[in-house]
């Protein structure tokens, strides 16, 4: 239910069993044509379907019901399946029919037999013929039409199935797409409406027939020509064959409309980054309007602070759990606050954290490393316990006129942080420092984006230091929205300024729509930082210092603010 939700599905209609598991595959694959399945459905939730599960009002308000042939394998489960269909038809909902022919599934073969997708039955032609009647849209390969009539010649059963019901018919032919039948069956296959497939490697089939079957449901629950529907569904199939998972790949509407507009110029699907960075920006998590980050950093400074008093690095782990403590307390439950952890000193901080839902994010490059180094040899490694909502934050001290092996060093380096987030599926916050390296003109931090965007590096969040002029600010934000209509926006860094410094430079930022929000630590921590680590203050004194620090910084940025700028994500549909 959980994931239903995040992927924006209406639950209402979902019912929980608190006595049996969701049922599992598990599937392998040898090569193009070999996929080895093995389904795990015995007694699983979705098995003991009953009549009882189906709210009748529930039905009675939807425009159309999706049945499966599988659960019709079942007699308790094919009972709630019939309920469903005469609910739906008594209040004018249409009955789509979605065969899913299964032969193992129906007792046929055995375990092992899960790759099999056909085997004649006589029982299960006379269940699924029984069902057509009262379906709207019938959607099937050749094979599964076969044993929908009790014919294995594809025009025989297509007009056996014509015989039993007036539905659209939808016969999937694999790469070479579909052929609908909408309403008179011509004497040959091909004198249907053909739409042919597209020419893409096939990676991993299963759940191509889901994908195929939304994107023709996304045309036809919208009364689009059955050419566009058809269209859709094998789009969709193609993004779905060509990729390694199954539902979490499926194209996103924007993906669909892009690969549709423009194609592609890979075969395999998955390796076109255009495609891969859509569908990546499009099923992101849900984030606030605007972010307020403390951040853990100073790292070097505290350390060295610890080291020179003799005191404790692990007591660093503390000063964590303050600052989170810090912000919890100001943002005293509202969205859009966030902490930036060292994520050295352990992971309690973390914890509060998380359950105090702030934001999160953590550094990945070693302190002031020029040219870029990272915490550690291998970023796979390195990320791979990290938390799924963990942002992965790296600072990069990048100036467009740096000699070209220092350009080229770092760049390499970016390029594999790029890789490595979204190979593990991590938001990435790329913060760029060029103040202090040579002249900030301008157009200086615009030349840094343009030149990353360039190499085809799109991180999710941008972190820029404050900037010489609203100009500076405006051609960041052009370049941006040039090259990522997709990219999260930017984060105001680089605030160690004296307050009023810091107020001229957030009402730079804060008069560009893009800029969401603002990173700041440095002086916030470090303040009180000494007194509390020799044990001059209690926790509770420097929690309380830290907290008024960041509010006041959290108030000059709601003073320079228009909330009217504040945008919500680009939606994905």
């Amino acid at each position: 239910r959980e994931q239903l939700a995040r992927e924006g599905v209406e639950t209402r209609g979902v019912r929980v069993d608190p006595q049996r598991l969701t049922s599992l595959v598990l599937l392998g694959v040898r090569d193009e044509q070999t996929f080895p399945l093995i389904f795990y459905r015995e007694n699983c939730a979705d098995s003991a379907l009953c009549e009882d599960d189906i709210d009748e009002g529930f039905v009675a308000s939807s425009r159309s019901i999706l049945i499966t042939g599988t659960h019709f394998s079942l007699p308790n489960a094919a009972s709630a399946h019939r309920k469903a269909i005469a609910t739906a038809k008594a209040h004018g909902a249409r009955v789509i029919l979605d065969i899913d022919y299964r032969p193992n599934l129906w007792g046929i073969g055995g375990h092992g037999a899960g790759e099999s997708r056909y085997a004649r039955s006589a029982r299960v032609t006379d269940v699924l013929s029984s069902v057509l009647p009262d379906c709207d849209l019938i959607v099937g390969t050749e094979e599964e039409l076969h044993v929908a009539a009790g014919i294995e010649e594809t025009l025989g059963a297509i007009r056996r199935i014509r015989a039993l019901s007036s539905a659209v018919i939808v016969c999937k032919r694999g790469p070479r797409g579909c052929i609908v039948f909408p309403d008179r069956i011509p004497d040959a296959l091909e004198d249907g409406l053909v739409a042919a497939g597209l020419d893409v490697e096939v990676y991993n089939v299963l759940g191509a027939g889901d994908a195929f079957l939304a994107g023709f449901l996304s045309g036809y629950l919208r009364d689009e020509p059955h050419e566009v529907s058809a269209r859709l569904a094998n789009a969709c199939g193609a993004l779905a064959v060509s990729r390694l998972l199954c539902s979490p790949e499926f194209p996103t509407r924007a993906e669909l409309d892009h690969y549709l507009a423009y194609g592609s110029s890979h075969r395999a699907l998955r390796e076109d980054s255009r495609l891969n960075h859509l569908h990546w920006a499009t099923t992101r998590r849900d984030i606030p309007k605007t972010l307020r980050v403390l951040a853990m950093e100073g790292r070097s400074e505290l350390r060295q602070l610890a080291l020179r008093r003799s005191i404790p690095v692990e007591r660093l782990a503390r000063l964590e759990a303050l600052a989170v403590d810090a912000v919890a307390r100001v943002a005293a439950g509202r969205g859009g606050f966030g902490v930036l952890l060292d994520g050295t000193h352990g992971a309690a901080a973390l914890r509060d954290a998380e359950r105090a839902q702030l934001w999160l994010a953590q550094p990945v490059e070693r302190p002031a490393s020029r040219p870029l180094e990272f915490e550690a040899a291998s970023l796979a490694a390195h990320l791979e316990p990290w938390p799924g909502a963990l942002t992965v934050k790296c600072l990069c001290l990048y100036h467009p006129d740096d000699r070209a092996e220092l350009r080229g060093a770092q760049e390499r380096n970016l390029l594999r942080l790029a890789a490595a987030c979204r190979a593990q599926q991590r938001e990435l916050l790329l913060e760029i420092a060029a103040g202090g390296l040579g002249e900030l003109e301008e157009s200086t931090t615009a030349r840094v984006l343009s030149r990353l965007y360039e190499l085809g590096i799109r991180p999710d969040w941008w972190g820029l230091e404050p900037q010489p002029g609203a100009s500076a600010w405006e051609r960041c934000a052009a370049v941006i929205a040039a090259n990522d209509e997709y990219c999260r926006g930017v984060l105001a860094c680089g605030l160690d300024e004296r307050p009023e410094g810091i107020a001229r430079a957030l009402a730079l930022a804060a008069a560009v729509p893009l800029v969401r929000g603002l990173v700041a630590g440095g002086s916030i921590l470090t303040g009180g930082a000494q007194a509390w680590l020799a044990g001059e203050k209690s926790d509770e004194t420097a929690t309380v210092e830290i907290a008024a620090r960041f509010a006041a910084l959290v108030e000059v940025w709601s003073t320079v603010r228009d909330p009217r700028l504040d945008r919500a994500e680009r939606s994905a549909n």
